[in-house]
Formats: C-alpha cells, structure tokens, sequence
C-alpha cells in the first residue's frame, strides 16, 4: 500500500521493490538517469550562478560597493542553505521528483522575472527567492542517486550529476558575460533564464521515477533527530565541515577574480572577463574523473589529492600575470570540483539511513559557506585585495586538508557501502 498520497512518478504499487535491482553503469535506465541528474544540475548552478559575471555592472549601475553586490549571488546561496533542509523533508513525504520537478519550475519563472527588477534591492529580494526555490533540485538529488544507482558505480554517477552543476555555472556565467558585449545587463540575464526554462522542461521529461523511496510521513523531531545522528559520526560531520571551508573559499575567489582582471594592470573589458568562467570545464572533467578514480582507488585519497591542488592552484594566481592567473584557477576549480564530487558521493554511501537529511546536511554547509564566506572574503578583497582572498581561502583549505587527513577512514571498504536500493 502506497503512504501519504504519493505522486505515481515516485511509487510502484504493484512491484515488489526487493525484486528491482540498482541501476549499473553502461544500461540505459543509468544513462537516462544521470542525464537527467545532469541537466537538473546544469539548470540549478546556471541559474544560481548567472548573477555572478554581471557583479561589475550591479556595482556600476546601482552604486554600490563591491562587497554589496556580491550580495546577488550571496543571498541566493544563503536562502538556499536554509531551506535544504525544510525541503529534503519535503521529499520524504511526497517523493523525490516531485519536489525535484517543483523546485526546478519555480526557479525558472523567477529567473524570468529578476532581470526587470527596477533597484538593487528589488533584485536581491528575487535572488532571495530564487535560492528557496532551487533548493530542492541540490537537496533531493543525492538522496536520489543513492538510493537508485548501485554503490558500486555511484561515484561516477555522482560525477556525471557535479560535472552538470559545473557546466551550469560556467554556461550561466559565460552566457550572461558574453551577451555584455552586445545587449544591456538585463537582456543578457534574460537570454541564459529562457535557455533554463527550455532545459528544465528537457529535465523533466527525461527524469525517471524513484523505485526504492517508499513515502512517509515526517516531522521537526524526525528531521531532528535523523540530523543529530548524522552529526555525531565523525566521518560525514567532517564532510560537512569541509563542505562549508571548500565551497566558501571557491565561491569567494570567483566573486572577486572579475573585479581583479577589471581593473588595473590587467584591464580587461566585462565580455572577456566573462570568458574566464570557461574554466569550469576543468570542474566538469575532474568531477567526473574524481568520481570514477575514488570508486577504483578509495575515496580518501582522491580527496586529499584534491584539495591539495586548489592550493596550489590559488598560489599559483598570485602574480599579477594573465598567464599565471589563469592556469591558477584552472587548477584551483578542477580541484575544487574534485573534493566536492568525492565528498557528496562519499556522504551518500555512508548514511544507509534518513538519506535525505545527510545530503541536506552536506549542502546545507556547501552553500552556508558559500554565503558566509564568500560575503566576508569581501572585507579581506577591500582591505587587501587579491592577495587577501588568497590568504583567506588559502587557511580555509589548509583547514580543510588536516581535517580529512586526521578524521576520515583510510580504508577501502567504503567504497561499496551504502549500495542503491537501501533507504
């Protein structure tokens, strides 16, 4: 028998759900899957993340500080990190595409409507807005692959759903910086919301129903408690913690990197400052590959390799040389994108119960840091420009680095725990 009224997307009533096995890499049910994982990925992070190469134009436009601008993307991942949890909840009761292909709508007719708000407070409102809606695609999509897709390939699973976020974040920056050079501000943010009002529809044609989540009825003490006793394993609290030092400190560099290359000696006019988000393709190519080496390696040991090199990445842009800066950044976000993919992968397998409330849990830190520190990296960017940003997320990855190393396990054997079909 079917609980709570359940969406018929996210139940089968008449199979035995012990009958059904989790999705394997290389079937189509797999492909489908994490093809539509992709694009929920690609739609949320362009949509979260356009704001972010028109922070110059806010700024100039609307007279504002540097540091309020970057508002516009800060209050959305803020909004963000506090509804996760109330959404994964959400899940729980009514199913994970349902809340999935919910969330994903309304966050597309925001987007429509945030290029013709008139003031800068206006705008940040919608942005506001904006977060809680989009919360439910990053809240319900790692509960969802863990239970569906078979421990064994959920890192590369896991993989192909981060490498669609850094697509996402690079075509909603890039889109929008490109379209500077030819259209006002607000057309530019107009023509990347159409282009992820058309992919949310493709997303939620292709998106397959969830097999092995059975609704059920929940409540503030259930969600508690399933959280607490998350938070008392070592392994997944370091997650979070290093969930909330990485993303802070990524979000930060780019929030700030624009206004770097603007100005003196480098120069550049907004359209090519715009075209230096093409370097999330390192993210989308090491996110997937990150995936696949923890699955045959360990995951602990990718990780760290990881956020090594978005240290030595954000050394490495500290001459004020195009070139250096460049290849700084290329090597800082493939390893930023790396530690994140091992990490929510890594929480999925680890939590064999209340799913749900681990993956909230991770991203309730991820876009906590992106909102806390990446406001705060504003006061080190005015006091001391690019190299306080590098000393600030350089102690948040340094932090980061001895925490994995001192807490998480050294073993194998979680490669395989946690395996799909498991609530």
């Amino acid at each position: 028998m079917v609980r709570g009224g359940a969406s018929c997307r996210d139940v089968t009533a008449t199979v035995d759900t012990a009958e059904i096995a989790p999705l394997r890499a290389g079937t189509p049910a797999y492909r489908r899957t994490t093809l539509a994982l992709f694009i929920a990925g690609l739609t949320t992070f362009g949509s979260m993340y356009s704001t972010q190469a028109v922070l110059p134009e806010l700024t100039r436009v609307f007279g504002s500080a540097p540091a309020t601008s970057a508002l516009a993307v800060s209050v959305t991942t803020g909004l963000l990190a506090l509804a996760i949890i109330p959404v994964s909840a959400l899940s729980e009761r009514f199913g994970r595409t349902r809340v999935m292909t919910a969330s994903a709508i309304a966050a597309v007719a925001l987007g429509l409507v945030i290029p013709l708000a008139p003031s800068l407070g206006v705008l940040l409102a919608l942005r506001a807005l904006q977060g809680i809606a989009l919360a439910g695609v990053p809240a319900v999509a790692m509960a969802y692959l863990a239970e569906e897709v078979d421990g064994r390939d959920l890192g590369g699973a896991m993989g192909r759903y981060v490498a669609g976020t850094t697509i996402g974040g690079l075509l909603g920056r890039v889109v929008t910086a490109a379209g500077l050079d030819l259209l006002p501000w607000r057309a530019a943010m107009e023509v990347f919301a159409l282009a992820a009002a058309a992919l949310t529809v493709v997303m939620i044609r292709t998106l397959p129903r969830s097999r092995f989540h059975t609704p059920a009825r929940v409540s503030v003490s259930t969600t508690v408690r399933g959280m607490a006793g998350h938070v008392r394993r070592p392994a997944l609290a370091v997650l979070f913690v290093l969930a909330f030092l990485l993303m802070g400190g990524f979000v930060s560099a780019y929030n700030y990197l624009g206004f770097r290359l603007l100005e003196r000696p480098f120069g550049y006019s907004s359209g090519v400052v715009g075209l230096v988000f093409l370097i999330y393709l390192a993210g989308t190519w090491s996110s997937g590959a990150a995936g696949r080496l923890a699955d045959r390696l360990g995951r602990r040991r990718v990780l760290l390799v990881s956020i090594a090199a978005m240290a030595a990445g954000l050394a490495i842009t500290l001459p004020d040389r195009t070139a250096a800066v460049l290849l700084g950044m290329i090597v800082f976000t493939a390893g930023f994108f790396g530690a994140h993919s091992v990490a929510s992968g890594w929480v999925g397998a680890l939590a064999t119960e209340h799913r749900a409330e681990a993956s909230s849990g991770y991203l309730f830190c991820y876009y906590a840091g992106s909102s806390v520190v990446g406001a705060a990296a504003g006061i080190a960017y005015s006091s001391l420009g690019w190299g306080g940003i590098v000393a600030a997320v350089g102690v948040a990855i340094a932090a980061a680095f001895l925490l994995a190393a001192a807490v998480l396990p050294r073993s194998f054997g979680d490669r395989t725990a946690g395996t799909g079909g498991t609530k």
